[in-house]
């Protein structure tokens, strides 16, 4: 169960981040400098990444999602799609109100607070990452 969340997060996450990514580049809100922005974390201030490395502390974030999503239709026995995608937007939905604190906070240039455009493209990605949750994830058929 571990393994397959993780699995399912890391490549929702890759996904996703492609996906904001294409959305900054054809918006030209800076959604994907937002997303992987670390500036407003204490020590990081100053601290200059790489977008890889920015990247792989999004997906320490997708992981941990993807793992609580496979806990949960475990735990649940949701085995059928349209209740692990109820699950995957509950889990996911409190990520797009995250908007408002990391523009807020952020140092580096990111799309205003109530930028609604940004809002928009921002909760778009989002959506993504849980409509990918129960693409990637296989439930397994126990026998018996």
């Amino acid at each position: 169960m571990i393994v397959r969340g993780a699995f399912t997060g890391l490549i929702s996450g890759i996904l996703m981040g492609l996906f904001i990514k294409v959305l900054e580049i054809v918006s030209g809100k800076k959604i994907y400098v937002l997303l992987l922005n670390l500036d407003f974390i204490p020590g990081f201030k100053n601290a200059s990444f790489s977008e890889l490395t920015e990247f792989t502390f999004h997906l320490l974030v997708a992981i941990p999602i993807g793992i609580l999503f496979a806990f949960l239709v475990k735990r649940f026995h949701l085995d059928d799609k349209r209740k692990q995608y109820l699950v995957a937007i509950g889990i996911t939905l409190p990520t797009v109100f995250l908007y408002f604190p990391l523009t807020i906070l952020a140092i580096k240039e990111t799309p205003a607070p109530f930028d609604g455009i940004a809002i928009f493209l921002w909760s778009m990605g989002h959506i993504a990452f849980a409509l990918f949750l129960p693409i990637f994830y296989k439930t397994t058929k126990q026998k018996g």
